[in-house]
């Protein structure tokens, strides 16, 4: 059983991907910016608010999908000045404390817009018994919010 989430990005539909996968206990966290509810960029030239910013959002994707921050064993980060990885490291120690995940920090050229400096990608482990008690449930949510399918069917629409 596959279940997806959505975040409403603009990104999303235009290039045919999802905020998160669960594919029973692992959990995967596409690629996220440093977006403000608007979709402008959240807190430009500060690579430590964007870096938190990225991993807000992180953990509001996973909540949709039963889980949180301690559930995360990995992140990769993709920042556009590796000097400033000190920045990007605070805000990433904060948000973990006692629960740090295996991460890579790696400089790319640049991201989809020019004032961002970070982009976060996340794997999470969480306990299956609760994918299955939410996919019984998924039938009962709410169009949009998590997406259900089973086993090798094809991707839902706009995932």
């Amino acid at each position: 059983m596959f279940e997806r989430t959505f975040s409403g990005a603009p990104w999303e539909t235009r290039a045919g991907y999802c905020r998160a996968v669960r594919a029973g206990s692992h959990i995967y966290v596409s690629g996220t910016v440093p977006v403000t509810p608007e979709g402008g960029v959240h807190a430009p030239g500060d690579g430590e608010a964007q870096a938190a910013r990225c991993l807000e959002i992180i953990e509001a994707a996973l909540r949709k999908l039963g889980a949180d921050r301690r559930a995360i064993v990995r992140t990769r980060m993709f920042v556009t000045a590796i000097d400033r990885w000190e920045e990007f490291g605070r805000a990433h120690q904060a948000f973990f404390r006692d629960h740090p995940p295996a991460t890579t920090m790696v400089e790319v050229a640049r991201l989809i817009d020019p004032a961002m400096l970070i982009e976060i990608e996340a794997e999470a482990v969480a306990p299956p018994v609760e994918a299955e008690a939410r996919a019984a449930g998924a039938a009962e949510a709410p169009a949009g919010a998590t997406q259900a399918t089973p086993g090798a069917a094809p991707r839902a629409a706009g995932c």
